[in-house]
């Protein structure tokens, strides 16, 4: 009652609620922290905890109200994501969520934003259909999506002559992302003549790659296998293979720091990625990858990046609404709006509320003072060149 009375008290006399005295901003943060996506959902964490800093010049504060981040561990099952994010909704209150790690876990997280008429942020998962077939106008995604990755990758690696086979995760994710390298690949000259699927967990690829490699043996031309794989090293495995006593080369996008020392066996492998430290020019990426570094003695990673974006989106959101999180005057925001992050610009497109930015074309360069192979830039995709579909059904 004292505080009641305090605050009638300060209207009577026309006296301005202190900031402090606002209540909290409160974001969801639902990410895949146990299971195969670990460490994509720790630098996720990392980078969205950096990016809220960085964004609020240390405040951990935007229009006079402090931000409150609840953590939680959708363990890479769908089932739980969805309760989680309702928990989150309900019970905590939150003002918006960001999530999740895993395809399958977002696409099971999307209609309960929509039931509960609340703004999801999608990262860093990357299926098409999130902001295709199965999207709502209460998602936004600030990650690449599996159209990014193939499109960029295709222009990287096609060329008249190519004969491609992909192998793929069997889920959202990897027939998403064929199907649009597919598309990409149709106006390069290349030919992809073989489609393989295996599950997300699978660690031996014998028979798969068998039945790749006799897909290729019937080509001619210079053979390629592009792998689009989230979680495992499934490269390594089809490395033992001896790819290249058939004459095959392996080719995939970018991948973790971890991942990238297998890359080390992939000397002039080219394709595309979506972030490597030390790509990006800008002064957000010159923060991430100093503060970083001086925090935890080594370069921010692919999916670090990713939670700087989407923190930094949230950030720029609210600076535009002065602080409002109801849910319809942050669409109303964000819809159209440019922001800044560790890759530069992006833009969220307004038919469908997807995070449009820059892919970088890389050639695998090994150097011996580095742990990890290093993706040298050939060539910058941007925003314009990257002619991304509209897959929804607004």
């Amino acid at each position: 009652m004292r505080i009641k009375s305090l605050f009638a008290a300060a209207i009577l006399l026309g006296l301005t609620v202190p900031a402090m005295a606002q209540a909290p901003i409160k974001i969801a943060l639902i990410q895949d922290k146990t299971g195969p996506m670990e460490a994509y959902a720790k630098q996720m964490v990392t980078g969205f905890r950096l990016g809220i800093e960085y964004a609020t010049k240390g405040t951990n504060m935007v229009a006079g109200r402090k931000i409150e981040i609840i953590e939680k561990d959708s363990q890479f099952k769908p089932d739980l994501g969805r309760a989680l994010l309702a928990e989150a909704y309900g019970d905590d209150k939150v003002d918006f969520a960001v999530g999740g790690s895993s395809s399958a876990v977002a696409l099971a997280m999307l209609s309960v934003a929509q039931e509960e008429k609340k703004l999801l942020i999608v990262a860093p998962a990357v299926a098409d259909s999130i902001t295709g077939d199965k999207w709502n106008r209460y998602i936004f995604r600030t990650s690449r999506n599996s159209s990014h990755d193939a499109i960029s990758n295709a222009l990287a690696i096609g060329k008249p002559g190519v004969v491609i086979a992909t192998l793929g995760q069997d889920y959202a994710f990897g027939r998403d992302g064929v199907a649009a390298f597919k598309a990409a690949l149709a106006g390069t000259g290349a030919k992809l003549v073989h489609e393989e699927y295996a599950p997300p967990t699978t660690t031996d690829f014998t028979a798969p790659a068998q039945r790749i490699f006799e897909a290729l043996a019937k080509e001619t031309g210079r053979k390629m296998i592009w792998v689009i794989w989230a979680g495992g090293d499934p490269m390594s495995k089809l490395l033992a293979l001896d790819p290249k006593r058939l004459g095959i080369e392996l080719t995939t996008g970018g991948n973790i720091l971890p991942a990238l020392v297998g890359y080390k066996a992939l000397p002039g492998m080219e394709g595309a990625t979506n972030y490597y430290y030390d790509i990006p020019k800008n002064p957000a990426n010159a923060w991430l990858v100093a503060e970083h570094t001086k925090r935890f003695n080594t370069p921010p990673d692919f999916f670090t990046a990713d939670g700087m974006s989407a923190a930094m989106a949230a950030i720029a959101a609210l600076e535009k609404t002065k602080g409002v999180t109801e849910t319809e005057t942050l669409i109303a925001a964000m819809e159209g709006m440019e922001f800044q992050t560790p890759k530069g610009r992006m833009l969220f497109r307004k038919e469908d509320h997807q995070a449009l930015q820059s892919m970088y074309g890389f050639r695998i360069t090994v150097d011996p003072a580095v742990a990890w192979a290093v993706p040298v830039l050939t060539h910058e995709f941007t925003l314009d060149e990257i002619k991304l579909p509209i897959a929804n059904k607004r």
